[in-house]
């Protein structure tokens, strides 16, 4: 099912004035969100707290009515639907399983609501039932109640019976937050085997750039409502369009520096650190991601060493340097060249490809 969104807004309006204060403003959680979701695919909407993915998610599946802007699934036009109406499976952060009831009957619970033409018998909802379980892998726990299931059991339940419907759309808010990391790990690779084997169009919200990163074949990025960049992951990654993106991708962070631009040479601090063809002279934001270094006795950039943090395959170099505006630069290397590391000052050359210079005044991506 494509999911088209035209000029989605959402406003919520001001709570009025506070005592000293002028009056608030309205605030937009959401700001003129144009996308087309592609049937069949993945989309992970990806953003700090409060930058409005939960919002459009929930304008998406109908509890919230957008302020502007319309809503098709398909070719039909759902923006004043009811979320009953919509064909949507939606699990949530807390699951929110009845606690009184088994697996089976947890699953079960949206077919029973059905009327009319869509009613089923006992026999078709058994059988539903049991092949969502299947899916999902939790076909012999139908038995138990949801107090009896570990976190990631509870999960796969939430996920099971929101697939029982058949929806034709399946939203996921944040659902591996309550996780400890090898259970995410799991679980999100359980997702993607599901959304494959479904092909449900699917999107997923999170605030973890990994999660995003890793199983969906496109993400969104938003920051205060306004959406910064789409496009497959890697590509987001590799070529972001501003500081804010460059900043948010990538585990460790990028290394920012102040650094200035003069004669199309790149100089963070004293050094010459890269040639920039075409770009102008001015003070710039440079971005270097970890992997962007390159250890050489020779090279143009100089850090004072702080210490080695062995990652098996890889070494973390962890330097400072007076142009860096993070606490520390991380640089990761092969572990052989970690072996031969001096003390004091280490020096590196860079990868052109893995450094981002952006605008001082609009954090916008300089290109060279």
């Amino acid at each position: 099912m494509k999911i088209v969104l035209q000029h989605l807004t959402k406003k919520f309006p001001a709570r009025g004035p506070v005592r000293g204060r002028k009056n608030r403003e309205d605030v937009i959680a959401v700001n003129d969100f144009d996308f087309e979701i592609p049937d069949g695919k993945l989309i992970g909407l990806l953003g700090p707290s409060g930058c409005g993915k939960s919002t459009a998610l929930n304008l998406i599946c109908g509890l919230l009515k957008p302020t502007e802007g319309k809503i098709f699934f398909g070719e039909d036009d759902v923006t004043g639907l009811p979320p009953e109406n919509r064909g949507v499976g939606m699990v949530f952060q807390n699951y929110a399983l009845y606690p009184h009831l088994t697996v089976e009957k947890n699953i079960q619970f949206p077919l029973e609501n059905l009327k009319g033409a869509d009613k089923l018998s006992k026999e078709e909802m058994s059988k539903r039932v049991l092949e969502a379980a299947k899916l999902v892998q939790i076909d012999h726990l139908l038995e138990r109640k949801p107090n009896e299931l570990s976190g990631g059991q509870q999960q796969r339940v939430a996920i099971a019976r929101a697939l029982v419907k058949l929806p034709r759309v399946l939203l996921l808010d944040e659902p591996l937050s309550n996780l400890d990391a090898r259970l995410r790990l799991q679980t999100r690779e359980e997702i993607r085997r599901i959304q494959q084997e479904t092909q449900i169009t699917t999107i997923f919200v999170t605030h973890d750039q990994d999660e995003a990163m890793s199983i969906s074949d496109m993400i969104v990025v938003m920051k205060d409502g306004i959406v910064q960049q789409i496009g497959k992951p890697q590509n987001v990654y590799d070529d972001p369009v501003n500081l804010f993106v460059a900043k948010f991708l990538g585990t460790p962070p990028i290394n920012v520096f102040s650094g200035e631009v003069k004669k199309e040479q790149l100089y963070i601090g004293s050094e010459a650190v890269l040639s920039t063809p075409g770009v102008s002279d001015q003070p710039v934001h440079v971005g270097i991601r970890p992997e962007g270094f390159i250890l050489k006795e020779d090279g143009p950039l100089s850090c004072d060493l702080v210490r080695l943090e062995v990652m098996g395959r890889d070494v973390s170099i962890v330097s400072t340097h007076e142009q860096s505006q993070n606490v520390t630069i991380r640089s990761i290397i092969d572990a052989d060249e970690g072996k031969s590391l001096p003390t004091g000052k280490v020096h590196f050359g860079l990868k052109p490809a893995k450094v981002f210079l952006f605008c001082t005044d609009t954090e916008e991506r300089i290109r060279f």
